[in-house]
């Protein structure tokens, strides 16, 4: 992949791998090493570990007949759970930034169709948390 195109989205890339790794090991301290974007991945993590609950209900309530959480697998729910906290609470970037970094991020750890699906139900999502 051209290290410049991964630089854009390699926060989101952190992001995912920090909420990963709290949620399954929530005793221990998240670590933040320094990066140009070390402010960022410390808010979004952060946020989307303290809005979990609020995220989830969010998605459930919008999206009750697309997606049933209890089935979906961890590191796209994390990915989802990641996406939909910038799309509610940083205004600042557009929601297609969001989504297309995301979609990018996600190649990373998931499989072709559930990068379609995340993509699918963020666009759908975002159309309905955000009107910008």
């Amino acid at each position: 992949m051209d290290q410049k195109k991964y630089k854009s989205f390699s926060p989101r890339i952190k992001v995912i791998q920090k909420i990963y790794g709290s949620l399954m090991n929530p005793d221990e301290v998240i670590i933040y090493s320094k990066n140009q974007y070390k402010k960022y991945i410390k808010d979004v993590v952060s946020g989307t570990l303290e809005r979990i609950e609020l995220i989830e209900e969010t998605i459930v309530n919008n999206l009750e007949r697309d997606i049933n959480l209890k089935k979906t697998d961890k590191l796209l729910k994390i990915i989802l759970f990641a996406a939909v906290f910038e799309l509610m609470y940083k205004h600042s970037i557009p929601k297609k930034v969001v989504i297309s970094e995301y979609v990018k991020a996600s190649e990373f750890f998931l499989e072709k169709a559930q990068i379609s699906y995340l993509n699918a139900i963020l666009d759908k999502l975002s159309k309905l948390i955000r009107k910008t």
